[in-house]
């Protein structure tokens, strides 16, 4: 493969640059090239990696029925941030200095690209076909064919060619903006939202329903209900039960969320949560008001591959839910610990102790061996000869139980420890 040097490693010299005025034209994008299997003679042509994320682009004013190599390049102009473009939609490009420019100022001239026209004002995508280009024409083969690529033909703006794998999505709605908001939205419902407590705010979100305006929160979401309005013009707030998978930085803002294990079978109303667990109840995850951090999925997952997990909390330690609770221990101890209070079992009422197994079975073997001594003499009694032989049946008995073996004690627990 050819390595291509990059940043200042590819320069041979520093020298200085002076700016000239550059003209921002917008343009088509025609291809996007993102590796080097799509389309290999371009690929190479443009400097392999060094090109990623770079169009082929036709200018607006002078649409054709032009083959992929006859096309002009442009880079992204930001190299940290990245917005990739469709093919179809229109960006701007500028003309700017390329690493050249360090051995021969008038020489380096490279064409970057940014901003997607905002033309149908909707983050799914904004592409306008060429309806100028011969739609008869338009499909040419070229050399590099072989790749699966050319130039596709766009016969309407329902049947609109926006690249090799993506496929328009009906109903990816807007986020719905309010006063002050800075959003980041990708194109398939996948949001972020630097926000605020916006009091009687229209429309209503769900975040604003009691504090101050100008409060801070921070969502993020990835994906929105499938569910509701039809029309993907209509902006959408988020809504943490329908979202796929939701996070929420707040600061005083109430959450509406249905806690899982809070919800019902049937039409009862719902207890709240964690009620049977503890003796001072946290407060409802509906009506907590304060600083908080919010996960919402379908599952949760949280794995670490080198050291541990560790949870802390002020107050409680809580986990409840509908089915099963699981807690198990590999390779080492699983260990249940209360300074001060009691460790409950079965309930926070819970108030018969537990019997501490070793003191207990040293007690009962004492009780045993005298026991034992009484039967012997009972045994050994001939006037009477009915507790002589009940005596002789209980005495068996005793021997057949024998505290310093376990497997005749199968009382006592190897696993399972107490203090």
């Amino acid at each position: 493969m050819v390595k291509i040097p990059t940043g200042l490693n590819s320069l041979k010299s520093s020298t200085s640059f002076t700016p000239q005025q550059q003209e921002i034209i917008p343009v088509r994008v025609k291809f996007v090239s993102l590796n080097g299997d799509d389309y290999p003679l371009n690929w190479k042509k443009y400097g392999e990696y060094a090109g990623m994320g770079g169009i082929l682009y036709e200018e607006i004013d002078n649409p054709g029925n032009q083959t992929l190599e006859s096309l002009s390049f442009a880079k992204p102009l930001y190299s940290n941030i990245s917005f990739l473009p469709l093919v179809n939609e229109i960006v701007y490009v500028i003309s700017m200095p390329d690493p050249t420019v360090a051995e021969n100022v008038s020489a380096g001239k490279q064409f970057y690209y940014f901003q997607t026209v905002n033309l149908w004002n909707n983050v799914h995508h904004n592409a306008l076909p060429n309806t100028l280009a011969n739609s008869s024409t338009n499909a040419q083969n070229y050399e590099s064919t072989e790749a699966g690529v050319e130039v596709q033909s766009d016969e309407s703006i329902n049947d609109i060619n926006l690249g090799l794998t993506f496929q328009e999505r009906v109903g990816i709605r807007n986020l719905q903006p309010y006063e002050g908001d800075v959003l980041i939205e990708g194109r398939w419902g996948n949001t972020i939202r630097f926000g605020s407590t916006v009091n009687d705010s229209i429309p209503l979100n769900p975040w604003s329903n009691n504090g101050v305006n100008g409060e801070p929160i921070t969502i993020i979401k990835n994906g929105q209900p499938t569910s509701g309005s039809s029309e993907g013009y209509l902006p959408i707030t988020e809504d943490i039960n329908n979202d796929l998978t939701s996070i929420y930085l707040t600061s005083t803002q109430n959450i509406p969320i249905e806690v899982a294990s809070s919800k019902q079978d049937s039409g009862e109303a719902a207890t709240v949560p964690f009620s049977n667990l503890a003796k001072q109840t946290p407060q409802s995850p509906k009506s907590y008001n304060a600083p908080q951090l919010i996960l919402n999925s379908g599952r949760l997952l949280f794995n670490s591959t080198t050291d541990s997990i560790m949870v802390s909390s002020q107050k409680s330690i809580l986990a409840e839910a509908r089915e099963d609770i699981g807690l198990k221990s590999i390779g080492g101890n699983l260990t249940l610990q209360s300074d001060k209070g009691i460790v409950s079992l079965g309930g926070i009422s819970s108030e018969q102790p537990i019997v501490r197994g070793t003191e207990f079975a040293n007690s009962y073997a004492t009780l045993l061996d005298a026991v034992e001594l009484l039967i012997e003499a009972i045994s050994k009694e001939s006037s009477i000869p009915a507790a002589a032989s009940s005596a002789t049946l209980i005495l068996n008995m005793i021997k057949e139980i024998n505290v310093e073996d376990s497997s005749k004690f199968p009382f006592l627990s190897n696993k399972v420890k107490t203090i």
